[in-house]
């Protein structure tokens, strides 16, 4: 059976911003049988996240991700439809997920890889098990429990960089949910910002390529900052931290504005920006979802009732066709979503 597939072609190198062409779409086969235990699936969605730009160098700064190989198919979240099964646990038509799907149209993946999926606890809206109601969600979720200490009715400000991410986008909403009384975002364009106030139910929004943000965050956050849902890392951060509380919590997300650079992860903060964080006792500990699976299956049972009932709104990003995947990253990179970036490779 031909089938199409994504490998990666080159890698954007030290210092280097991901570009198209380090991505190649080729031609492959796939075996006209499948063995015990094995699934053939249909793609139908492709997740590209963040976190991948680590996987396209050689050494990613992580002890978690392994670098994806030149030439190799690469692999990421990923949802699709059973063709036929030779796994008891799952049946021709059954949509299933996984967070090693291969870049290709169709696949044979282990049945031990896959997740069966109900579009049902989503209201039928299957990309949200890469988003709102998978790993993003997850991290959003699980992220302000776990580093963002936040007690319903102690009148807390939260405040999320990088808000109209994919992460981001949530992380605000929930933070109402779980119980903070003012939420603030930061992102890159008026656009998001309108959409984070009048969409996502933020106070305010700051556009950081437009806005002074230390200003604007003492005009918004008077009483100060309690909780930083960091995204994005470098200046953004430090003005935020420069606003926080005494006993205030980071909860360490991400970093995009440092991937494509060549240092460690998490990356250190300038020496008076770390004065503050010591002198003010505020904790900024690496966050990883990984670290909770046991976790996992009651958290996706919340974020899906929220989603069914309305109090989580899943916004994406959709780019058709597995050939545009390259292009979907670049732009994800370059802030060119707003929610979760889902490339739709099949009806």
């Amino acid at each position: 059976m031909n089938i199409q597939r994504v490998v990666l072609n080159s890698r954007p190198g030290v210092n280097g911003v991901p570009v198209v062409e380090n991505f190649r779409v080729e031609e492959a086969t796939l075996p006209d049988k499948i063995a015990e235990g094995q699934v053939k699936v249909h793609t139908l969605y492709l997740s590209v996240d963040p976190y991948m730009r680590c996987r396209m160098n050689e050494d990613t700064g992580s002890e978690y991700l392994e670098p994806w190989k030149l030439s190799e198919v690469i692999t990421g979240g990923g949802i699709g439809s059973v063709e036929e099964s030779k796994d008891v646990h799952f049946a021709a038509g059954d949509f299933v997920t996984s967070f090693t799907w291969p870049w290709q149209t169709k696949a044979i993946l282990d049945g031990k890889q896959l997740e069966k999926i109900d579009p049902q606890l989503v209201d039928g809206h299957l990309s949200h098990f890469l988003g709102a109601a998978g790993l993003t969600g997850l991290t959003a979720l699980l992220g302000i429990r776990e580093k963002g200490h936040v007690s319903p009715g102690a009148s807390q400000t939260m405040v999320v960089s990088g808000a109209a991410g994919a992460c981001g986008s949530l992380a605000g909403q929930i933070g109402f949910l779980e119980g903070c009384s003012k939420v603030v975002g930061i992102c890159g364009t008026d656009e998001k910002c309108t959409i984070l106030v009048s969409e996502m139910g933020f106070d305010a929004a700051i556009n950081y390529k437009k806005e002074n943000v230390a200003q604007r965050l003492q005009e918004l956050c008077p009483a100060g900052v309690d909780v930083y849902f960091d995204n994005v890392g470098g200046d953004t951060s430090d003005a935020v931290i420069s606003q926080m509380n005494p006993n205030s919590h980071i909860i360490l997300c991400g970093q995009i504005s440092q991937y494509n650079k060549d240092v460690p992860y998490p990356p250190p903060l300038p020496p008076a920006i770390e004065e503050i964080r010591k002198s003010r006792n505020i904790t900024r500990e690496r966050f990883l979802v990984m670290n909770y699976m046991d976790k996992w299956a009651t958290s996706t049972m919340l974020l899906c009732q929220w989603i069914k009932e309305g109090k989580l709104k899943a916004k994406e990003t959709v780019m058709e066709g597995l050939e545009n995947i390259g292009a979907a990253f670049q732009s994800m990179m370059a802030g060119g979503n707003i929610g979760k970036q889902i490339v739709l490779v099949s009806q």
